[in-house]
């Protein structure tokens, strides 16, 4: 069965949030990726501000993994503190991840469809009709 976190979105200040989370919650961040960690590709291109802003950062608290990034700017011109979050959809298998987005999508758009990505997840997001934002991944590492 799939699991479910939440994902946050910052413009710019994601490290400094992240930090203040883990003083509150403690235990150790499982993943801290930059934007200079994308792969050089002639279809995006990352300018030296933003080549030291988050990528991606996971802080396991529980049950549960607290993930976030720095995504405003040009990433997100609709980008509003207060609607600044997805939910995460960890799928058990990649027929689920098929599934799940498939469904999740309908009546939606689809902003990443599900690929294989360079972090080794099976992943995509999406807004469905209710304007939620998901996001849905398959990692085969995490699954054995």
């Amino acid at each position: 069965m799939a699991t479910t976190n939440t994902y946050l979105n910052f413009n710019g200040n994601c490290e400094e949030a992240f930090t203040f989370y883990k003083s509150v919650f403690g235990g150790e961040f499982s993943y801290l990726g930059r934007f200079s960690d994308i792969p050089s590709s002639e279809n995006l291109s990352i300018t030296e501000a933003d080549k030291s802003k988050i990528m991606h950062i996971s802080l396991p608290i529980g049950n549960s993994i607290l993930m976030g990034s720095d995504s405003g700017g040009e990433w997100a011109p609709d980008f509003k503190q207060g609607n600044n979050f997805s939910i995460s959809i960890s799928a058990d298998s990649k027929t689920e991840a098929d599934k799940l987005f498939k469904e999740l999508s309908n009546n939606g758009k689809i902003s990443m469809p599900l690929e294989d990505t360079f972090w080794g997840d099976y992943f995509g997001m999406l807004t469905d009709q209710f304007g939620i934002s998901w996001m849905v991944s398959f990692n085969e590492q995490q699954n054995q």
